[in-house]
């Protein structure tokens, strides 16, 4: 049975109202009708099985008839650090990283990404981006939604995540060790950071200052990837790594 996100304030046990873009979902593409159940997620790690009460024009009403919590996992978040990078891509890798389970997502505005975003659009953007991974986290059935973080500079996500235990920085040609062999912390309840360049690389003071600030220079391999292949493929090694995959 499909798994739907909804807004936690629109859970008020023993009922949950369904309105919004999922209500037209429902209603007008499934059809759902009285008597029928379906599974409600609040992206926090609280399932709801539910059935449906009344469908209306404004609103989807539901009684909860079983809930469950997300099962305890022992493996480290994963922070993707990911560079601006234009088009289509971005919200391509936003998905891709929902799907292969990263608790967080944080834009870096890079020496050399292509695109600027624009203060004034910036809540549109996240919104958007937002929007891209819930979907992405619906069809991936997950338990929790990840986090978009505004886009800040490199030094502002040096400063946040400085207590991490393991922080990487992928870049081409690096001669630091590969994601597939480095050692992983033996704690699994701290993040891993990991950051990902944009169409053009890092810049070179980019990279002086990750690695001062105890950033770890790692690469995927001899061939020089594409951004939005590298976060795919490091992601994948990283979470077959922790487990997660394979």
């Amino acid at each position: 049975m499909s798994t739907f996100f909804v807004d936690p304030g629109a859970i008020t046990p023993p009922t949950i109202r369904i309105t919004g873009d999922l209500l037209h979902h429902l209603r007008d593409s499934l059809r759902l009708h009285p008597g029928d159940s379906l599974i409600l997620n609040d992206g926090c790690g609280t399932r709801y099985r539910v059935e449906v009460t009344h469908v209306t024009s404004l609103a989807i009403n539901s009684r909860i008839v079983g809930q469950h919590t997300e099962p305890v996992r022992g493996t480290s978040p994963i922070v993707l650090g990911q560079a601006l990078i234009k088009g289509d891509k971005m919200d391509w890798v936003i998905q891709k990283a929902t799907e292969l389970g990263v608790a967080t997502i944080a834009p870096i505005h890079s020496t050399h990404s292509v695109i600027k975003p624009n203060p004034e659009r910036l809540e549109h953007q996240r919104s958007r981006w937002e929007r891209i991974a819930r979907d992405a986290a619906q069809q991936s059935e997950r338990w929790i939604l990840p986090t978009i973080a505004d886009p800040v500079d490199l030094a502002e996500i040096c400063r946040r995540y400085a207590s991490a235990p393991l922080k990487g920085m992928l870049a081409e040609r690096s001669s630091g060790p590969s994601l597939a062999t480095m050692p992983l912390p033996p704690d699994r309840q701290h993040p891993i950071v990991l950051l990902i360049g944009p169409e053009g690389g890092w810049a070179p003071d980019e990279q002086r200052l990750a690695k001062e600030q105890g950033f770890l220079p790692l690469t995927l391999g001899p061939r020089i990837l594409r951004a939005e292949t590298a976060a795919v493929a490091a992601l994948s090694i990283l979470q077959s790594r922790l487990d997660e995959m394979g």
